[in-house]
Order: structure tokens, then sequence, then C-alpha cells
């Protein structure tokens, strides 16, 4: 949860920018708060404004908007060097917090107009190490839902759908924990989510994926539910909306069950293997 008190007056504003204008999720709020605060923090020892290098115990609530109108494009560089040398974060890590403070100083010269020259408007992004994604075969998949779906397993049946979902339709962790039994259209066999930025899409579903929401549907349980949870399509144990954290354990307990490795797949990498498995089988 971000303290507001803590921050200055002016990074408070940028944020209620990015909410309520650029639509910005309460998860990249987030992000845009620690990155320039960590920013932020850097510039006070930067210009020598404060003894302190505990990062932790520096106050920014305290730093007028008249520092920030000092802040040169070599500040930003030194802020970037500091990143990589001292705190060893990776290209990608850098690449999101110039990405940040871009959209802060845009913000703060064009829109709030606080400041009259924008330093990081040629600010450039460190080049990324092309990777390529991780992703499950076909018969990785495949043994994947047959655990799933192992008898043994109390809850096979909920299980099983959100593992078919995850590996039919390339859906975010996000996304499925918060779907609601009505976003479901049975008869046209399709599906609304809320995606990244709180944008609503539409997901297809094929045979295997409306089976086995059919066969959850089944067994789903229809009493002692908790009262906000009674939408929801997929309930944990206690009968309440399941957690991003309880899908991530079942989804690692599955890929240790059927022999996979844990630190190469995760529930984010079978977006991955949806996208593929769509791309070399056309079945999705």
């Amino acid at each position: 949860m971000i303290s507001r008190e803590e921050n200055p007056d002016y990074l408070n504003s940028f944020l209620d920018y990015s909410v309520t204008i650029l639509n910005k999720s309460p998860n990249s709020i987030k992000e845009y708060n620690y990155d320039l605060a960590t920013f932020l923090k850097f510039i006070k020892i930067h210009f020598g404004l404060t003894k302190e290098s505990d990062f932790s115990k520096i106050t920014i609530n305290d730093l007028p908007i008249s520092v920030i109108k000092k802040i040169t494009l070599d500040d930003i560089h030194a802020f970037i060097s500091y990143l990589a040398t001292e705190l060893r974060s990776k290209a990608a890590t850098r690449a999101r917090k110039i990405s940040t403070i871009r959209i802060f100083f845009k913000y703060l010269s064009i829109k709030a107009k606080l400041i009259e020259v924008n330093p990081a408007q040629n600010l450039e992004t460190p080049k990324l190490d092309k990777r390529t994604p991780k992703y499950l075969t076909l018969e990785d998949s495949k043994k994947l839902l047959d655990v799933a779906g192992d008898e043994d397993n109390r809850n096979s049946e909920r299980d099983y759908a959100i593992t078919t979902l995850f590996l039919n339709c390339g859906m975010r962790l996000s996304e499925l924990v918060n779907i609601n039994i009505k976003d479901i259209k049975f008869d046209e066999c399709q599906m609304t989510v809320i995606g990244k930025g709180n944008k609503e899409r539409t997901i297809y579903l094929n045979n295997a994926c409306m089976r086995a929401i059919a066969s959850y549907l089944s067994v789903r349980p229809k009493e002692g539910i908790n009262y906000k949870s009674k939408d929801a399509l997929f309930l944990s144990e206690r009968r309440e909306r399941i957690s991003n954290r309880t899908v991530q354990y079942i989804i690692k307990k599955e890929l240790k069950k059927a022999g996979l490795d844990t630190n190469k797949y995760s529930v984010h990498k079978l977006r991955h293997t949806a996208a593929t498995l769509m791309y070399q089988y056309r079945k999705c």
C-alpha cells in the first residue's frame, strides 16, 4: 500500500494522473511510486541534500519542486549507473525505471507545467538481452493436465479447469482469479475478462475449456460460500474466491508431480505455452 504522506505533493499528483487519466492498474501505481521514491532518494544524496546513505531512512516529502527543476540528463544517467553498478540491477529493471522517469518528467513538464525543461526527453532505454520464452511442449502440457485431473486430488475438477484455461487461452493469473460465472457466455463459448490496465477483453473457449468448466461447475460448492465470493467461478476450500497465491501453489504442485522443473516453469510461463501451442497446432 502506498503511503502518500511520505511523498511530495507533485509525486502524489502524478500518481493520481496515472490512475485517472492513464488508467494504470494498482500494481503499476505501486511500481511507479517505488521507482520514483528510489530516484528521488538518490537525488537527495547526489545533490548533497542528506548525509544519510541508507535509502530506507531518507525522506522525500520535503524535496521541493525547485530541486526537481535542477535535475539534468546527466543526473538521471548517474542514477541509472548507480542501479547498474551498486545495486546490480538487470537491464530489464533499469528499463522499467527509465520508462517511469520518462513518464514522470513528461507529466511535470507538459501536463502539470511545474518545470520548464524535461531532462528525460532524450533518455534512452538500455539494450535488453533477447531471451527465448520458456514454454511447455505439447507432451509436457498433457502431463500437467493428467496430474491436475488425478482422482487422488480432491479438487481435481477445479484444478483441471484452471490448468486447462491457462494452457488453452493464455490467461494472466489476475484474469483467472477474477472470473465470475456471469462473465461466461456458455451458448457462445466465450468469456469476458479484465486484463492489464483494467481493459476488458473477450476470450473464445474451445471444447476442452467448455468441458472442463462444466465439469467443475457440477461439483462447485453451492452452499456456505462467502457472500463477497458468491459470483466467483473458482473457489478455495474456504469457499472464498481463489487467491493468486493458491493458484500459484496449485500449478507449482502440479509441475512437481509431473516431473517438470519449477525453477524453469511457472504460472506466467503457461501463457507462453498457450501462445506457442496455438501457433504450432492452431487448436485454440
